[in-house]
């Protein structure tokens, strides 16, 4: 009875490394470098670590076997580009849009939203929200953005008393830009709120932690198994918080919008060009009662009741997904540049300069035009996100087979871009750990592939907020460095980087605001 167990046992290993090593796949593969891999599971004992050192890891074997390798495990395989040249075939490509099996993790939260979909359906939402980020809505997002980058100096002066501060600054940022997401995808301000606001905040943080620890445990990869597991009960838990308070967001809008006859959606149709900063608009915008304010959540309600474009299930997934989207990654990209800022006393006082000469001319108010008038300011920023672009990877599952310079890479393959080793390539970026903000000016950026620097994806499935993004970045930097130099407390050579779904520093970077005396 034992020796036929066995043997059936030897017979089934046998058949799956068969069916592993002999098809399609693995066969076409078979020319690209990569990690030893043992047979049936491939690579899956290497990455069996802790989450913290699971970047540190991956960075390391990117250097090693650059510009491009395998790793695999069961029938899982997943190539990983990282020259420009290659990268761009993929970007460019409108067959090569699906996302690959790692984003499903984040399917119990965004369902299948702008950043999960695919085909049909992410070119509908992405028709449908396109819009959202016209020219003329930007404008009144810049409002309620230079609303919180106010209220952000003033809590900071508050708690100050007139003296300096050491901050958290993931803490502190995360509040603020999670706020600034509410009022402009919802119509909704935290602000006021603070239990309401901290719970979400910890339950979206604790979120990102559930992906990375899935993604390289394929026995979790199955549903069933991993919602038996603690942290997929706990999952069970925060999708409650995460989607109760969405529902409840959305419902009090609609109910809004159905006591005024919808006469608000309508004038989404008729938005006035020159928009400004009036007594009178500012006065509109600040009165919590009168909710006539612009959010991309009245666009989806507009298109579900407008032909019936989207249903209340699209709507929460699409609001779900720019929250997740807009708050975390915006707020670690402020984390980095304001530490960055604060090491080099020269690049801030430049950056304080160009901010002062534009803000004084109008009474700290910032319009849109003004924010272009910060050309130093961008570049800094553009430096700040190649090193340390808070989406640091990209991947994408292949349908069709890919056609490379060097290599075929057949359908059914995951690639992997790794953003954060292609901005620091030296072939590329010399001195490519150095922050050098010229590197972006004019003459400099004509000189390099464009998909040597994509810290918002590129392609047809490239960031639909990186205008929205940098507005609110240029924002909070300038009204912060209008009232406070900045000093820091770590060093920010030192700090250990761990690569979730965004890139993060292992323990929190603190800086020291200093009131400028006016």
């Amino acid at each position: 009875m034992f020796f036929t167990i066995f043997l059936g046992l030897v017979s089934f290993l046998f058949l799956l490394h068969c069916s592993i090593k002999y098809r399609r796949v693995t066969k076409i593969l078979e020319a690209l470098p990569g990690p030893k891999a043992y047979p049936i599971i491939g690579n899956l004992l290497r990455y069996q670590i802790k989450s913290d050192n699971l970047f540190e890891l991956i960075y390391k074997t990117d250097k090693e076997y650059y510009p491009i390798y395998k790793i695999w495990t069961f029938f899982t395989t997943t190539v990983v580009l990282l020259h420009p040249e290659d990268i761009e075939v993929l970007m460019r490509s409108p067959k090569h849009i699906t996302k690959s099996v790692f984003y499903k993790f984040l399917k119990p939260w965004l369902s299948t939203g702008l950043i999960t979909s695919t085909g049909g359906k992410w070119q509908h939402r992405r028709k449908i929200l396109t819009p959202a980020f016209h020219f003329n809505i930007l404008k009144h997002f810049v409002v309620t953005l230079n609303e919180e980058a106010r209220y952000l100096v003033s809590s900071l002066k508050e708690q100050g008393n007139g003296n300096p501060i050491i901050k958290n600054l993931e803490e502190l940022l995360t509040e603020h830009t999670l706020n600034a997401i509410c009022e402009t995808a919802m119509g909704t301000p935290l602000n006021g709120n603070g239990e309401l606001e901290s719970k979400y905040r910890k339950t979206v943080h604790s979120m990102l932690g559930i992906v990375p620890y899935r993604s390289v445990r394929p026995w979790y990869f199955f549903d069933t198994i991993f919602a038996l597991s603690p942290k997929g009960r706990l999952q069970e838990k925060l999708l409650e918080t995460l989607h109760g308070f969405t529902n409840k967001i959305i419902a009090e809008r609609k109910r809004f919008h159905e006591e005024t006859n919808g006469k608000y959606l309508k004038s989404l149709e008729e938005i006035d060009e020159n928009v400004g900063f009036s007594d009178e608009y500012d006065e509109n915008y600040k009165n919590p009662v009168y909710k006539k304010k612009l959010a991309m959540l009245d666009l989806l309600i507009a298109a579900s009741w407008n032909g019936n474009q989207i249903d209340d299930e699209g709507i929460r997934e699409e609001v779900d997904t720019f929250m997740f989207a807009g708050n975390h990654t915006t707020a670690m990209a402020l984390v980095f540049l304001l530490s960055i800022i604060a090491k080099y006393k020269d690049v801030q006082e430049r950056i304080r300069e160009e901010v002062n000469s534009v803000i004084n001319k109008e009474n700290s108010k910032i319009t849109m035009s003004m924010l272009g008038e910060f050309s130093y300011l961008e570049r800094c920023i553009k430096e700040s996100l190649r090193l340390y672009p808070s989406v640091h990877f990209v991947f994408r599952y292949l349908h069709e087979d890919m056609q490379l310079k060097k290599y075929l890479i057949p359908a059914g393959t995951n690639i992997r871009v790794n953003i954060f080793h292609l901005h620091r390539n030296p072939e590329f970026w010399p001195n490519p750990d150095v922050f050098d903000p010229d590197r972006f000016l004019p003459e400099n950026i004509s000189k390099r592939n464009a998909f040597c620097f994509i810290p918002f994806s590129a392609g047809l499935r490239n960031c639909i907020g990186q205008k929205y993004a940098m507005f609110e970045i240029k924002l909070m930097v300038a009204h912060i460095l209008h009232n406070f130099y900045l000093e820091p407390v770590e060093e920010l050579d030192n700090i250990k980087l761990i690569g979730n779904i965004n890139l993060r520093p292992e323990k929190p970077l603190h800086i020291k605001f200093v009131p400028i005396k006016s």
